[in-house]
């Protein structure tokens, strides 16, 4: 379909593809609703005609990025044999997503050092409880099984695994290749995994 002739909501949907691709090029804090435009062909009054603002266009973003990865950790874990299984399916389902999509990685940890409350930032913290809550589940699910001790402190096990993928995911940023990440993923979740067996 031409750019001329797409619906308010395709507008916004290759709005949003736009900035996660701009976002794995460059500094989000440099993307400006002007190089958006330019990115997609348009001028940034077509833009503006299907958001009010560039907060509205991150907010979108944000929107995409937390339903599409929850969604994507979802059904990896869905068809898991086991707990243990589910957290390692969440887990390389994770490095995959931000090989995929490397500018996400850089939106998430820039809207989460604002100190300003925006209504992007706030999804990002949601994202981030969520994402929390379905780790924990199944470690609990785990402690159930007789698979990791019962004695575990399962909150600090899923902020451990969440930053485990955040770590992987800065020193292969800090390396200028994000691919990195996946040839260092499988050794450190069996580090990870062998300090919470039982």
């Amino acid at each position: 379909m031409s750019q001329k002739y797409l619906s308010t909501d395709q507008r916004r949907s290759h709005t949003v593809e736009a900035v996660i691709a701009l976002a794995g090029q460059q500094n989000p804090d440099n993307i400006t609703t002007a190089i958006i435009a330019a990115h997609m062909g348009l001028t940034q009054g077509a833009l503006f005609r299907h958001f009010p603002s560039k907060e509205a266009i991150w907010q979108a973003v944000m929107e995409w990025v937390a339903n599409n990865l929850l969604a994507r950790i979802d059904r990896a874990a869905e068809g898991a044999r086991s707990p243990l299984d589910a957290l390692e399916a969440t887990f390389f389902s994770h490095v995959d997503f931000a090989i995929e999509h490397p500018g996400i990685p850089r939106m998430i940890f820039g809207e989460l050092q604002r100190t300003e409350a925006t209504p992007a930032k706030k999804i990002t913290r949601n994202l981030m409880k969520n994402y929390l809550k379905r780790i924990t589940h199944w470690l609990e699910k785990a402690k159930e099984t007789g698979d990791i001790s019962t004695d575990l402190d399962t909150h600090a096990a899923a902020l451990l695994l969440i930053g485990t993928v955040q770590g992987l995911v800065m020193q292969s940023l800090s390396f200028g290749n994000i691919k990195y990440i996946r040839q260092d993923a499988e050794g450190t979740f069996k580090i990870y995994k062998r300090g919470i067996v039982r």
